[in-house]
């Protein structure tokens, strides 16, 4: 009874997928023939002509480029061999000459005008030389604000204190670090009702001065040099 039951569903499974199979091929929207698509029309003689122009044209270049390529090839593998030692000194050049460099790009890397910088630390060691640490530091907070406003106008609001514009990463961070430095001093002289001492005027002038005469530094380093 098995194998009569077996051999009664095979032919009822035939017989379905062979309907089934008629009626796919009798439903008009299934694409059964193949399809013909239509003969391009050959390009216009015009755009054939100046293609034709434009390959008589480089053609010399073409057999040139061929002719001298030994040559050619050996120049750009030696042009390529200094790029890379190129951008391998940029990279692990000593630590003076990337700082050079780097006194020497404008943005990021930009320090006050020297001649300012100068004549206000002139006129904070007068402050300094008779005793007042308070008004000689204060002295350099206000001026180096005023340079940097100068700079970077876009960075001050009516509302932005010292320590702010210390901590603004737009700002170049030699400025940020001197900037920081003078700002704590003034801050604990006004806020905190202590009076600075030479050791606070010391700090707050070197950082000031490394910052600002840094070109200045480097020049006399590279003539030391």
């Amino acid at each position: 009874m098995t194998t009569g039951k077996g051999t009664g569903a095979l032919p009822a499974r035939g017989s379905d997928f062979a309907d089934a199979w008629r009626e796919m091929r009798g439903n008009g929207d299934t694409q059964f023939a193949p399809v013909e698509f239509p003969a391009q029309e050959p390009p216009p003689d015009w755009l054939v002509s100046l293609l034709d122009a434009i390959a008589r044209l480089f053609a010399p270049i073409g057999r040139f480029i061929v002719a001298i390529w030994p040559v050619l090839m050996w120049v750009l593998i030696a042009a390529g061999a200094a790029l890379l030692l190129w951008l391998a000194w940029r990279t692990l050049a000593p630590e003076g000459t990337r700082a050079k460099r780097k006194a020497r790009r404008g943005g990021e890397d930009w320090v006050p005008d020297q001649g300012e910088a100068l004549a206000l630390l002139e006129e904070a060691d007068r402050l300094a030389a008779a005793g007042d640490y308070d008004e000689a530091t204060h002295l350099l907070l206000k001026r180096s604000v005023g340079q940097i406003a100068a700079a970077r106008p876009n960075l001050f609001q009516p509302s932005s204190t010292a320590r702010e514009l210390s901590a603004d990463t737009r700002l170049p961070e030699a400025a940020r670090s001197a900037f920081g430095v003078i700002a704590g001093r003034v801050e604990r002289s006004l806020f905190a009702l202590t009076r600075l001492t030479q050791d606070d005027w010391t700090a707050a002038r070197t950082a000031y001065s490394d910052f600002a005469l840094q070109e200045r530094a480097l020049q006399h380093h590279g003539l030391a040099a």
